[in-house]
Formats: C-alpha cells, sequence, structure tokens
C-alpha cells in the first residue's frame, strides 16, 4: 500500500494517485469484442453457437428454473435459503418503496403537463459467472426491474462445466421472479440480447456487471444505431475510506479487504488525517491477508493500494469528490455530518457499522453501481433504470388561445414557419 501526503502532491501527483490500474490493451481488446459482436449480429443464432462452443464447450440453452430451484431448496442448509430470502426481502421492500409516482401541474392555467412513468418493455440481465457464480447480482438486477414492472427480463450467464445452474444462482432466480436462464456468457451474449440470435430475443436494455469483455461489448453495441441502451459504464470494483483518527482499525482493514479479493484490478483507497490510524490499518490489512483465502488475488489488488493523508476530513472528502468512487465509506465519529459534502459516490456507508458487505448482498439498495470514476454522472441500480419517462400536455381552448400566438412568435424566431403555422392553426380553428 503506497502512502502519500495530499498537500505535497502537485497537479499530476493528485492525479496519479486517484488512477485507477490499468488493464489490458484497449485496441485490442475492443477489435476482438467487435468480432464477436459482428458475427453474431451477421450470422445469429450459427455464430452465437460457433463462438460460445469455442469459448465455453458447449452452445447455449435456456434452463427452466422451477425444477432446479426445487433441488436447490432441497439440498442447501437451512441457514444459506433463509439468508437468500431475508436479502431477496429487503430488496424488494426498498425498490417497491422507492417507485416514482406520476407528476401534474398546470404550468398556465387551462395547461397541464404531466410527468408519467412507464416501465421498459424487456431488458436484459447479465449475471457473472466464473468460479463463483455471483447469485447477489441476480437478486440486484431482477428485483428492481420486477418492481418497476418489466414486461419481459431476459437473462443469461456463463454456463458450468458441470452443466445446468448453480444452486444459488437457481434460488436465486426463483426469488427474483425469473422463469428460465440462457447458459452464454461473455461479449458473446451481450451481442445475442442486442440483436437477438435464435429464441434469444433483442431487448431494449442490458443491464449488469461483468468482466472487460462484458462491459467493452454493452458499450459497443449500445453505440450502435437501434441499439440497446445499458445501464452504466462499469469495471473492476473499488472502495474508498474516509477514517478519523477514532476508527476502529480491524474494521477499516477487513472493508478494504473485502474489495481487494474481488479482482486483481480493484483497488481500495484509505484517506484520513491522522497518520496513527494509517499506520494501524497497514498493520491491520497485511495481518488479516495472511488468513484470507484469496489472499492471493487481494495481494495482487494491493499493489494498486493507496494511503492518502490529509490535514482533516473535509480535505478528504474533497480527495473522495475527486476520484468519484464506487463505494465510499465514512468511518468517522460524525457520518451524518459528512454526508452533505459528499457529491461522487455510486454508493455511501455511514458509520463504522455501516459494511460494504451489508450493502453487497442484504442492505436492500442495488449493488450494481459505476465504477471508474463514473459515480461523477451515474447512479446505481435501482427502479429508475428499468422506468423512462413520458410528458403529457393537455389545453383547454381558452389555454390554446392564449399560448397560441406565443409559442408562434417563438418559432419564428427559430425560422421554423412549419411550427409557428401549426400554432396559429389552433387560432384559426377557435375564432
Amino acid at each position: 500500500m503506497k502512502r502519500l501526503v495530499w498537500n505535497e502532491l502537485d497537479v499530476d501527483g493528485r492525479l496519479g494517485a486517484l488512477a485507477r490500474p490499468a488493464r489490458r490493451a484497449d485496441a485490442d481488446l475492443q477489435a476482438k469484442v467487435r468480432s464477436i459482436v459482428d458475427e453474431v449480429r451477421n450470422r445469429g443464432w450459427e455464430g452465437l453457437c460457433e463462438i460460445a462452443f469455442s469459448v465455453d464447450g458447449e452452445e447455449p440453452r435456456a434452463v427452466e428454473i422451477a425444477p432446479l430451484a426445487a433441488k436447490a431448496r432441497a439440498r442447501l442448509p437451512a441457514e444459506q435459503i433463509e439468508a437468500l430470502e431475508f436479502a431477496a426481502g429487503r430488496i424488494q421492500a426498498f425498490h417497491e418503496a422507492s417507485r416514482p409516482t406520476d407528476f401534474s401541474m398546470e404550468t398556465a392555467p387551462g395547461l397541464t403537463v404531466t410527468k408519467t412513468w412507464r416501465p421498459i418493455d424487456r431488458v436484459g440481465l447479465y449475471v457473472p459467472g466464473g468460479k463463483t457464480p455471483l447469485f447477489s447480482s441476480l437478486l440486484m438486477l431482477a428485483i428492481p426491474a420486477r418492481a418497476a414492472g418489466v414486461r419481459e427480463l431476459v437473462a443469461v450467464t456463463p454456463p458450468r462445466r458441470e452443466g445446468g445452474l448453480d444452486d444459488l444462482v437457481a434460488l436465486a432466480a426463483e426469488l427474483s421472479g425469473i422463469e428460465q436462464i440462457w447458459t452464454v456468457g461473455g461479449a458473446q451474449a451481450i451481442a445475442a440480447l442486442a440483436s437477438s440470435a435464435g429464441d434469444i430475443p433483442q431487448v431494449d436494455k442490458i443491464c449488469g456487471p461483468g468482466n472487460a469483455w462484458v462491459a467493452e461489448a454493452k458499450r459497443l453495441v449500445a453505440s450502435m444505431p437501434g441499439g440497446p441502451a445499458i445501464d452504466m459504464p462499469a469495471g473492476p470494483s473499488e472502495l474508498l475510506i474516509i477514517a478519523d483518527g477514532n476508527a476502529d482499525p480491524q474494521l477499516v482493514a477487513a472493508d478494504l479487504l473485502s474489495q481487494a479479493e474481488h479482482d486483481a484490478d480493484s483497488q481500495v483507497i484509505l484517506v484520513t488525517p491522522s497518520a496513527g490510524q494509517a499506520a494501524a490499518v497497514e498493520s491491520a490489512v497485511f495481518a488479516q491477508l495472511s488468513t484470507l483465502p484469496r489472499r492471493d488475488i487481494a495481494t495482487a489488488s494491493l499493489e494498486q493500494a493507496r494511503v492518502i493523508l490529509t490535514e482533516g476530513l473535509e480535505e478528504a472528502v474533497e480527495v473522495a469528490n475527486a476520484y468519484a468512487p464506487e463505494h465510499l465509506s465514512l468511518a468517522t465519529e460524525d457520518a451524518e455530518g459528512l454526508l452533505p459534502s459528499v457529491r461522487n459516490a455510486g454508493a455511501v456507508f455511514a458509520g463504522s457499522l455501516a459494511a460494504e458487505t451489508f450493502g453487497d448482498y442484504l442492505a436492500g439498495s442495488s449493488h450494481v453501481l459505476p465504477t471508474d470514476g463514473a459515480a461523477r454522472a451515474w447512479g446505481g441500480v435501482s427502479v429508475y433504470t428499468f422506468l423512462k419517462a413520458m410528458s403529457v400536455q393537455k389545453v383547454t381552448a381558452d389555454a390554446a388561445r392564449r399560448i397560441a400566438k406565443p409559442a408562434a412568435v417563438l418559432a419564428r424566431l427559430e425560422a421554423l414557419e412549419g411550427h409557428a403555422r401549426a400554432a396559429d392553426a389552433r387560432l384559426e380553428l377557435l375564432a
């Protein structure tokens, strides 16, 4: 963990202190992803199957959830089932309560404008697979989508070597109202969702985290004419912790390692005005690291870790705003007092007891969050991710008489005579 003093850094030094870890060459990745996407777009199911077989050793399959979920319930310990059900309940309660309501007002007498919300028709959900299938991501995507009222959810996940689905993924799917999942992953899965392939339908929006291939494929298909929207830019996980001198270094270290174990490209940063706290946390990190099962991954991540010393907590918050972390932990006595100054973060964990782990699994809000500084302009997945707002105007005859003339004047100021005549026509009709 590299230690830096913020006020001793120049502009370039500060940019370097907050730089994300370098990843594989963008040009090489982009070219390969484009090739995959073009193959699926041009050849459909046949192209998808060839790519999937070369990558995973099998063709995509639609797996029915009900029988697998029943087997999962018979095999899984009661404690695990109860934990999943508890998490699903909290997520559902939060997102159902956060659904927006329609709003109407008269902007002028007789002129009513309404904002009304409608769910997206069809959404694709990408659920990461690999050695540890992220069943929690399925909960965090599908439950908000259901709360928003999305008509059709198309879920995809990389296939398991032994076939079927992981028990926890199957149970999470059942709890989320998902009836089937397609076993296909990577850029090829994103391409199939974007343009359709066989029985995998084209979707209006693609949501969910994934590796660099998935992230690049999402970016690419969203940029194509008629391509789907995406939830947000995504990259490796990251956590920035602001700790005062009274924070428990063991808790801070545990939180840092909880993110460092995600991936070698994950980044963790500690910002504190206390040199003593910095030293205590560094010592605790390496002591806890020695017994961490994923210590090799965490060790690689810690090579990109930073400890930044500031003059005070206010400056620490400004460092956090400049970094715009996916996760921001306020391990301070007065976390509530710092919150109004926080502008850029995907999710905030206020106070030492608010573990980032709680947010990852069961606090209620989604853990699918913006990374790579995207929190400056993006928020995490919520019911809003799966909704679109429409405006509706209603005009009485008296209102039309009052507003037609100024509307025509404004249209002619922009040299749009057709617009002006459309307004004038209302006056003529009502004369």
